[in-house]
């Protein structure tokens, strides 16, 4: 089952920039980070840490994922949405949109990841990049998210495209109140 983000709302996406005043600052280092979330979520939760996968599946990606990567609205994708847990609980909604394109030679091992966290290898490649981070508040009552999420009090998001050997794969984050609040704490 998909637990696809309506590209409708999908333009709320905004450049880090607007987080400026929005949010406290300790929220705002950890959704501006540009290292690995997995390892920020190992140290902050002692090790306490687990990915949860709830639809891995071959689809197309919404307009704006489409445009952000580059690709034609029917190309074929591979959609990830996990969410990760810190402490026993689940801290962080990811979907990740990784083009067939981008899943040949080395790369082929992201379509075999099971539970196991993308950025973890991610963040192990050497030619790594990375675009700027985008930014949304999924925090309000309108926002269209699946109920598996709203039930855990999403709140603002990121994402943002990686490079490796210069293949793109498109990543979202969304904050869930567990983790925002052992950011505020």
């Amino acid at each position: 089952m998909s637990h696809y983000i309506p590209s409708a709302y999908s333009s709320s996406w905004r450049p880090a920039a607007a987080l400026m005043g929005h949010v406290s600052a300790p929220l705002k280092r950890w959704l501006l980070d540009k290292g690995s979330l997995t390892e920020r979520l190992l140290h902050r939760f002692t090790g306490e840490f687990s990915v949860e996968v709830l639809s891995e599946r071959w689809g197309t990606a919404s307009a704006d994922e489409a445009r952000v990567l580059g690709l034609g609205l029917r190309d074929r994708v591979l959609i990830r949405e996990v969410l990760l847990y810190g402490g026993g609980q689940p801290c962080v909604y990811a979907r990740s949109i990784l083009p067939s394109s981008s899943l040949t030679g080395r790369l082929r091992v992201l379509t075999q990841l099971a539970n196991k966290p993308l950025g973890a290898w991610l963040f192990k490649q050497p030619d790594l990049h990375r675009d700027p981070i985008e930014v949304a508040d999924f925090s309000l009552p309108q926002s269209p998210l699946p109920p598996i999420i709203k039930s855990h009090s999403p709140g603002w998001g990121r994402r943002s495209v990686f490079y490796v050997d210069n293949r793109p794969i498109l990543v979202a984050e969304i904050f869930l109140a567990p983790l925002q609040k052992a950011i505020e704490n």
